[in-house]
């Protein structure tokens, strides 16, 4: 059975329209997750919810237990991941308000736990990660964006950032120089502790503001909010067309 596991970024700290059937406070191997989970059905399919940064967006994107929450959706037996996440736009077709299914990853980050086996590895656990996201899984997204009649990019090259400090524009042309066409904080190490946990990954990008020195003015925290708020609205759509698709292979 398909159960579609949710980690919502920000602006999706709270998933209206889902029916709520348990909430789960659950303790793992790797410490407590950013929040309690939350099982639910969603148009008659069974979900599990996580806020990424905890139900009042406190925890910074660099102290998120990346860990704990791919393990606990694990341990509820969610069988694959959509990620939402909001994110700057680099490329000149990534304009806030659009949404990106990205196929490609570059990871800046640092001091991160990166792996589940950090502390009992052995050289079989060197896992292939030349496609960070899950093809079929992303082929679903964008299907179901179309269904909704939406616009969805497909793929691009997410920049994965430390945070939680907004990037410079020097920064953002290095990125932009390492063929990176979106940025955010929180893609790594994520996606390849999904892949660990052999859990089909995909994410959901909804572009919230130009990156740094894109557009030449400062970036208003309030203009973010607003553009937000319209895509997470566009983001819950395709989610929602999920539950209407075959079910789905690992």
């Amino acid at each position: 059975m398909t159960v579609l596991g949710i980690i919502g970024g920000s602006g999706l700290a709270h998933y209206p329209g889902l029916e709520m059937t348990d909430v789960h406070n659950i303790e793992t191997p790797f410490g407590m997750p950013s929040a309690p989970l939350r099982s639910a059905m969603l148009h008659n399919q069974p979900v599990v919810f996580l806020p990424r940064h905890g139900d009042k967006h406190t925890i910074a994107p660099h102290r998120v237990n990346y860990r704990a929450n791919i393990h606990a959706l694990k341990q509820l037996g969610v069988s694959h991941i959509i990620a939402v996440a909001a994110v700057g736009g680099i490329g000149e077709q990534f304009a806030p308000g659009r949404l990106v299914v990205p196929d490609q990853i570059i990871d800046y980050t640092h001091d991160r736990e990166q792996s589940f086996f950090s502390d009992a590895f052995s050289a079989d656990r060197h896992i292939d990660f030349t496609w960070p996201y899950h093809a079929e899984l992303r082929q679903a997204l964008l299907a179901a964006g179309k269904a909704a009649e939406l616009s969805l990019i497909d793929g691009a090259t997410y920049g994965a950032v430390q945070g939680p400090r907004l990037e410079t524009a020097a920064e953002i042309r290095r990125l932009a120089r390492d063929g990176c066409e979106l940025v955010g904080m929180t893609g790594m190490p994520e996606a390849y502790l999904a892949r660990e946990a052999d859990l089909p990954y995909a994410t959901l990008a909804v572009v919230a503001n130009w990156a740094a020195g894109i557009a030449h003015s400062e970036l208003s925290m309030a203009d973010i909010q607003h553009t937000l708020e319209a895509g997470i609205e566009n983001v819950r759509k395709v989610i929602a067309g999920l539950t209407d698709l075959p079910q789905l292979r690992r």
